[in-house]
Order: C-alpha cells, then structure tokens, then sequence
C-alpha cells in the first residue's frame, strides 16, 4: 500500500503533481486553528483587579456621600456606607440648586452631542468619499486644530459671546462646540474602510441625490462609529467644568459648575460634596446601561475591520 502526503510536492518546473492533474490544491491548516481559547487563572486575576479597580471611587464616593463630615475625616476612614445618605444629598441638592443645573446640563449636553454626530458624519463622509480641490490641505488643518490648547481661544471667545449678548446664557457654551475636530476625524477614518464605494455608485445609479445617499446609505453605515462618538461627546459635555464656569453666571450654571459651588467655602463639607458628585454620576450610569450594548457593538465592529 502506497501512502500520498497531503502536500503535493512541486516538480522541478515549480507547478505541483496536483495542479498537474487537475485537481484542486489542498491546504495546510496550522496546529490549533479554529480552537477556542479559554481563559486562564492569570486572566480572571487581572480582569477581577481591574474591574475593582474601576469601581472604587464609585463604591468610595457613595462611601463618603452617606457619612457625616466627622466621620470622613476619622482615621482610619470608614469603608463601609454610614446611614446619612439621603440627608446630604437633600443639602446638596438644596444648597447647589442641582435641579436647574441638572436641566441646563441635559439641555447643553443633548444639543452639542446631536450637532457634533450631525456635522462630524457630514465632514467625515466628505473627507472620505468625496473628491474636491484641497481636500487633503483642508484635513490637515482640521487635525491640526487638534493640537491648539483651548486655553488659547478663552479670552476672545470671551468677549465674542459678550458681543453677541450671550453672556452668562447657556448659547454661549453650546454654540462654540457645535462640532469638533476630532469627531470630524472620527468619522473620517471610520467611514473611509467601512463604506465601500460600490454603494454610493449604486445609490447614483438608481437616481439618489447627495441627501438621499446620505439619509439611507450613510447613517446606516455610520451608526456604530456614531454610538461610540456621541457616548464620548455627551460625557465629555456633561463633565465639562472650565468654559461653563466662564461663560455662565452663578444663577444659571450647569452641574460641574453649581457642584464647584459646594467646595468654594473655606472648609467644604466633604460629605455633601461627594453626595452632590453622586447625583452627577447617577445620569451617566443611566445613559450607559441604555445604550451600553450599541455602545460597546461599535466599538467591537471597528476593531474586527480588516
């Protein structure tokens, strides 16, 4: 009995005896290709310390948001959550006016997130998929901007809004923000591999104008890598401190500015200022949970392209 390698060997002319013959070549698959790979002790060790990580401040903001100032300042400090919970959030709530900066907070974060989403897939489908004169100048001024402090742009900024008679208004802090520089390139970088040309020349085929391709080619296309943007822009505008803190006054801020307002004493109340950062968290928690699974699938579809 004779036994046949499962690669066909080459003849001296460098073509196999199967090719020769007509046949289909055969491949080689490496040991362990296609096997599931679990995870090992080192692995959950490492994902346990992260994730407890993670959660600390979380689980110490709760900590010191239900004790009292005395007991914050014990040592060593208590670890365990006190019973003065809901009456330090009731002062917080009282003495910052987190009601009205709560609102302005949504209001702000909602309108710069929606514009940001809107313009940045605009400008990143143009960048990607569209042919003009200076495209490439354009881009490179676009992320250039992305290395400008912003703290250069305060002072006229400043006395823009002031002449415009924004001053103090919530205009002023939505309106300079209405789209970024990095949310362009975001956009850019994710539409240029994941929107293939071959469907705009085939929505171009069946008469579909610009808006059109966009409406039903583009935002389809585009939603995972816009989740992921507008997760990080709606965070970024609700945790925004130093232009609020310019622009708005103190009887219209937003919440990083009104919880600012509890440590301006000379000797805050840690306890009522952590129950103040607790109810500014709360939103964000809720904003994840809802959208946490769009969230994370963009995430994954653009780190599985290619």
């Amino acid at each position: 009995m004779t036994t046949t390698s499962p690669i066909a060997a080459p003849d001296r002319s460098g073509v196999s005896k199967s090719a020769v013959r007509g046949e289909p070549p055969r491949r080689r698959f490496k040991p362990g290709a296609g096997r599931q790979h679990h995870a090992g002790p080192f692995a959950y060790i490492a994902l346990a310390v992260v994730g407890i990580g993670s959660l600390f401040p979380l689980y110490w903001t709760l900590v010191t948001a239900s004790r009292t100032q005395n007991e914050v300042l014990d040592t060593p400090p208590p670890f365990l959550p006190g019973g003065n919970l809901f009456h330090n959030l009731q002062a917080a709530w009282e003495q910052a006016h987190l009601g009205t900066a709560i609102v302005n907070t949504f209001i702000v974060s909602a309108c710069i997130t929606t514009a940001t989403l809107f313009f940045c897939t605009l400008a990143g489908y143009a960048f990607a998929k569209m042919r003009f004169k200076g495209r490439g100048v354009l881009m490179t001024v676009v992320i250039a901007t992305l290395t400008i402090p912003p703290q250069l742009s305060v002072v006229p900024l400043f006395m823009m809004m002031a002449d415009i008679g924004w001053g103090g208004q919530l205009e002023s802090v939505i309106f300079p923000t209405l789209v970024s520089a990095f949310g362009v390139f975001f956009m850019r970088q994710y539409l240029l591999e994941a929107l293939p040309y071959e469907l705009i020349e085939a929505g171009r085929m069946d008469g579909a104008n610009n808006l059109r391709i966009v409406w039903s080619i583009v935002l389809p296309v585009a939603r995972p890598a816009m989740m992921v943007l507008g997760m990080l822009t709606f965070v970024q505008t609700w945790n925004d401190f130093f232009w609020p803190y310019l622009a708005l006054s103190q009887d219209n801020p937003t919440l990083q500015v009104a919880l600012g307002q509890l440590s301006a004493s000379y000797v805050p109340d840690q306890s009522i200022v952590m129950a103040g950062a607790l109810i500014s968290t709360v939103p964000l928690l809720v904003v994840f949970v809802i959208f946490g699974k769009q969230i994370v699938g963009g995430i994954m579809s653009g780190a599985v392209k290619g």
